[in-house]
């Protein structure tokens, strides 16, 4: 790991690495070595629930447990995570193969997401439950801020609508795939049965559900 890279992973986590490597298998991609992200994503995704779900029990003391799950979906996704890679400066300290770096992966959501959680996983594992939760805290504050409301999920809402329109479910297809394995794009179909139909894109099938969904609704409106 090269010392801008510590550097910066000082400067954002406020934790200076014992163990470069294990900071740098949190940067890395599949596509570049064996040594990869992966473990640490699924390790940092769960002490980002963790750390998610005391933060808004403390928050919202009298809140039931529904709308307490509501928040904290909306709060761990993919997109959000991959907005604090974005603010954080994260994608110029990837590493990525070249063939992924052509392809662009820097910009994939999915990807800046996992990465976020991978170093989340290291962090955790280096300095403890304490330093991830300072962090999240600092990087997600405003967003917890804003939630005035439990917000619902687009597929969430979409289903309740037809519910109350005693309309069938929404269906949703998959009409195209694209892209590389590393980097896949999918292109989702949500439609309401005489109601109308709506498509959009993702770097995961759900991701583009929900874009999917979450356009419909706007039509239904």
């Amino acid at each position: 790991m090269d010392g801008k890279s510590l550097d910066w992973v000082e400067r954002v986590f406020g934790h200076r690495p014992r163990d470069p490597a294990l900071f740098e298998r949190a940067l890395t991609h599949s596509s570049f070595g064996s040594e990869h992200y992966e473990r640490l994503e699924f390790l940092g995704d769960r002490v980002l629930g963790l750390v998610t779900a005391h933060w808004l029990i403390e928050t919202y003391p009298d809140e039931a447990e529904g709308k307490l799950s509501q928040r904290l979906n909306s709060l761990v996704t993919g997109d959000v995570c991959a907005e604090i890679a974005r603010e954080i400066g994260l994608p110029s300290h990837l590493r990525l193969g070249k063939q992924a770096q052509d392809d662009g992966v820097f910009q994939s959501d999915n990807v800046l997401g996992d990465v976020v959680e991978a170093l989340l996983g290291a962090l955790y594992l280096e300095a403890g439950l304490d330093a991830a939760a300072r962090f999240i805290r600092s990087a997600w504050g405003e967003r917890v801020d804003r939630l005035s409301a439990p917000p619902k999920h687009p597929k969430a809402e979409l289903q309740e609508w037809t519910a109350a329109q005693n309309r069938r479910p929404p269906v949703y297809t998959v009409v195209a795939t694209s892209g590389p394995d590393h980097a896949p794009r999918f292109t989702v179909e949500v439609s309401i049965k005489g109601k109308g139909e709506a498509t959009a894109e993702g770097s995961s099938k759900q991701e583009a559900e929900t874009a999917a969904a979450a356009t419909l609704l706007e039509r239904l409106r």
